[in-house]
């Protein structure tokens, strides 16, 4: 059976990085899982590469087919743009990697087959990921420090004990203070699903609660 493995995590955690990393792992051959979005492509993106880009009538059309997984629309100074997920024809037929928030997980998670989806989900312990989060908005040009604070208050709602424990969020992998042992825990229980086995499914991993 093929997988779709999916990062999940609050911000600052380093999934980004780790997203990257896993992609170029020849070992475990990983497909990337493209969102779709409304926004206007940028002049340093090509479409099929960061995103899938479309329009609103595009949107309703994959809607019209049942195609659409999850999505969210943010209200810009430049419209709406939705950014959404989408079945599509490399579904169930190779090992995948996605990234995303809780709430896409277990919408993903709940359209295909039991098992299919796997989570992976990122901790960083909350006063070192503020510290990370404030080392990034303090480089130049970026300032954000409002909008820093806020993401940080949305995270612990969106990632609270509760929330995780309902979408059946039991083994956590630690990048705190080795990015490469975080990264060998998560290549190795990758392959051992990919082999057939379980990789201690219902433990925790990297020494988590």
């Amino acid at each position: 059976m093929k997988h779709l493995f999916y990062l999940i995590g609050k911000s600052a955690t380093g999934k980004d990085t780790l997203y990257e990393l896993l992609l170029q792992d020849q070992s475990l051959s990983l497909e990337p899982l493209i969102p779709w979005t409304t926004r206007p492509i940028r002049a340093n993106e090509k479409d099929g590469v960061e995103y899938h880009f479309t329009d609103s009538d595009g949107l309703r059309r994959l809607e019209a087919e049942g195609r659409v997984i999850e999505q969210r629309t943010y209200h810009t100074e430049h419209g709406p743009w939705t950014y959404f997920t989408v079945d599509d024809d490399a579904s169930l037929s190779e090992d995948r990697l996605g990234i995303g928030t809780l709430e896409s997980y277990m919408k993903i998670r709940d359209f295909y087959p039991p098992g299919y989806v796997v989570p992976i989900y990122i901790e960083v312990e909350d006063g070192i990921r503020l510290a990370r989060a404030l080392k990034r908005e303090r480089k130049i040009g970026n300032h954000r420090y409002e909008e820093m604070c806020r993401r940080f208050l949305a995270d612990q709602k969106d990632f609270s004990e509760e929330k995780l424990n309902s979408a059946g969020i039991v083994r956590r992998f630690k990048n705190e203070d080795n990015r490469e042992d975080c990264l060998r825990e998560i290549t190795a229980y990758i392959s051992t699903i990919q082999t057939g086995g379980d990789a201690g499914k219902g433990e925790t991993g990297n020494g988590s609660i």
